[in-house]
């Protein structure tokens, strides 16, 4: 499962940093990627949650924790 969930997150948001943990049937995603720069939290966790929605429907996850940002500058 966890393979198939960073997968399709990886399909939408190529190149981007992701992590995934699971407990169970809860998971949670930490996506860093340039496509979340200027969008509100609500975007950022929706543009996710496009990508696993099926995934939550048939009951395969039933607990979601997403952790979606753009990349930040050290220095």
């Amino acid at each position: 499962m966890q393979e198939t969930i960073v997968q399709r997150v990886s399909d939408g948001f190529p190149g981007a940093s992701i992590t995934v943990e699971l407990d169970g049937n809860r998971a949670t995603i930490a996506v860093t990627s340039d496509v979340f720069v200027g969008l509100s939290r609500v975007k950022k966790q929706q543009a996710v949650y496009a990508c696993i929605q099926d995934l939550i429907a048939d009951g395969s996850l039933h607990a979601v924790t997403i952790k979606a940002q753009g990349p930040t500058s050290v220095g």
